[in-house]
């Protein structure tokens, strides 16, 4: 497995754009994944190329948390899997970090950055259909204000394929 690395430790310029773009273009690939225990486990439809988030915000920070974020029409839940789930939120409570309830695993959330997407712990995809990650730095203890710069919310926007 290839696990490219390029950090960005500013705001992002406006390439991201134009990489979420190419991003689009890339074929969707089925990546699945999930806890330590297994007993919650689910797929996610994205290109084998992802940009994955590390936050410095006090839950991230101490949970160790490197994400990417998909549409939450794109990521699916395997069956039984919700009975083993649990959730925490605090502050504004828009984020709900969920996290399985026999290994304490978070695998998957739905962040505040994103309300209308899943943030996916990239640590957890099953080995072998990821090809490229590309790491980007949020500053998650000045969210506000990061995120007045920041294009992340677009990455929860399915890209429209032009129709003909």
């Amino acid at each position: 497995m290839l696990w490219a690395v390029r950090s960005r430790w500013g705001y992002e310029s406006t390439s991201t754009l134009r990489e979420l773009s190419s991003m689009a273009s890339e074929a969707v690939v089925v990546h699945s994944g999930g806890c330590h225990c297994r007993r919650v486990r689910w797929q996610v439809e994205t290109p084998a190329s992802v940009v994955a988030w590390i936050c410095n915000c006090s839950d991230c920070s101490m949970r160790g948390n490197t994400h990417f974020v998909v549409p939450a029409a794109r990521f699916k839940l395997q069956p039984g899997a919700e009975e083993f789930i649990t959730t925490y939120t605090f502050g504004t409570h828009t984020a709900k970090h969920t996290f399985c309830k026999v290994c304490g695993i978070t695998s998957f959330y739905s962040p505040r950055s994103n309300p209308d997407g899943v943030a996916v712990t990239v640590t957890c995809v099953d080995p072998g259909t990821l090809t490229h990650v590309e790491y980007r730095k949020f500053d998650g203890r000045n969210w506000e204000d990061f995120f007045k710069h920041s294009e992340i919310s677009q990455f929860s926007k399915d890209k429209a394929e032009p129709t003909q």
